[in-house]
């Protein structure tokens, strides 16, 4: 395990103080009844998300004839519409038997925090999950001993997306650091190219823990998660500072455009780059019949690390939980055995646009760009995603999400700024 991830995971151990105890029973190993049914919670509804689910629900379909997969996705990137329907659901204790939810302190501070999820302990052992699943993300669905998820896949962030036709057409190379992506975008803007595409909130905030992480580098990243970075300091200014500028090659209509609409302005020429993580690279390759847009990769669409954050691997993981008082334990249970099995990732994850979290997938069933993402997961910096769950837990990026909105609104920095710090300090790790 390289240093920095080490330094993460020892950051999400620190914040893991609002861990509640789950008393949970394990879950049960028994064989689904006839007439089954297992309900599924996620918000993969369109493009080669909703194509990799179907991929997975055909194998669970397939090894499991007498339960019916009841696929109660809720549309909206990042889940900001399925989340709020789950917690209240989960509120008025009406869970669904399983549901995604993001490695890291949204499983442990959110759901385990609260004692909505069971602990996977036992079906680990029986699957000999332990021997394929990476050991950077065990401590990342664990708490007090106990295994809680069943993670499907590896995502990256912090990658740069861009119209290889465009940026040649305008003698445009592809930026290395901040100061480059600022003239190529100013050389773009006065020939009349839409610099960058952009879409809703959660994709601004997706923006922000790139240019974060690109002006301050992963360790400083890092210690903004575990209290030894100053949300107040200078260099978060320089930050925010890098981050207005970069919304000023935006396209004002972004509040409208969900992540699939700005990547599609992307492949049609219509901007230039777009900040997204890699599920954009199911949707840029996928097949038309899904809705997606078959172009070929490296000719249709490019790809980079976010400039100035190349060398390090900004991750999110998809997982699935066993929900307390789920109505199905047993159908849930056949569930999580195809979610983490090999067919079952092999299946999703080259259709979805991530790859595998285990480690023993066949990867010459993964395209060009998940091909680079897996060197680079292999040796990268590893840190973790804001927006996607890793490094937060629910109550604070609800903190900074709002304080967003209202930068949007105004770009005031010292506003903002002062609003970080407040939602550090109130969420823990800031003294």
């Amino acid at each position: 395990m390289n240093k920095k991830l080490f330094a993460l995971l020892s950051l999400l151990a620190i914040a893991s103080f609002v861990i509640a105890a789950c008393g949970a029973p394990a879950a049960t190993e028994a064989p689904a009844a006839a007439g089954d049914q297992v309900e599924v919670f996620s918000w993969w509804t369109g493009g080669g998300e909703a194509a990799g689910l179907d991929a997975m629900i055909a194998v669970f379909n397939g090894a499991n004839p007498d339960i019916e997969f009841v696929n109660s996705a809720v549309a909206g990137g990042a889940g900001t519409n399925a989340r709020a329907v789950l917690a209240t659901r989960l509120q008025s204790g009406e869970p669904p038997d399983s549901w995604q939810g993001h490695a890291g302190q949204e499983l442990i501070g959110t759901y385990v925090a609260g004692g909505q999820i069971q602990p996977l302990n036992d079906l680990y052992e029986a699957e000999g999950w332990l021997e394929v699943m990476p050991e950077t993300l065990i401590p990342l669905i664990s708490s007090d001993g106990n295994i809680y998820s069943v993670p499907v896949n590896i995502h990256r962030a912090n990658v740069l997306w861009y119209n290889p036709a465009l940026l040649e057409a305008n003698g445009v190379e592809v930026p290395t650091n901040m100061d480059e992506w600022f003239a190529a975008m100013d050389t773009l803007e006065a020939a009349g190219v839409q610099p960058l595409a952009l879409g809703e909130q959660w994709t601004k905030m997706h923006l922000l823990e790139t240019v974060l992480l690109s002006t301050l580098g992963a360790d400083a990243y890092n210690g903004l998660w575990d209290g030894t970075t100053d949300w107040g300091s200078a260099e978060v200014t320089t930050a925010l500072e890098n981050y207005v500028k970069v919304l000023g090659y935006a396209n004002e209509d972004s509040a409208s455009l969900s992540w699939q609409d700005a990547s599609k302005l992307v492949a049609n020429g219509d901007a230039a780059f777009n900040v997204m993580g890699d599920w954009a690279d199911g949707y840029f390759s996928g097949d038309t019949a899904g809705n997606n847009l078959g172009l070929t990769p490296g000719e249709g669409y490019g790809w980079a690390p976010v400039p100035g954050t190349a060398g390090v691997f900004q991750f999110l993981s998809d997982s699935f939980v066993l929900a307390v008082g789920a109505p199905h334990p047993d159908a849930a249970t056949a569930w999580l055995k195809v979610a983490g099995s090999k067919e079952g990732q092999e299946a999703f994850n080259p259709v979805k646009g991530s790859i595998c979290a285990r480690t023993d997938c066949d990867t010459s069933l993964f395209g060009a760009y998940l091909q680079t993402a897996m060197e680079d997961w292999s040796k990268d910096t590893v840190v973790g995603s804001l927006t996607h769950g890793v490094v937060a837990n629910d109550s604070w990026k609800t903190e900074i999400d709002t304080a967003l909105g209202a930068f949007i609104a105004d770009s005031n920095i010292e506003t903002f700024q002062s609003a970080l710090v407040a939602a550090c300090t109130s969420s823990g790790p800031c003294k």
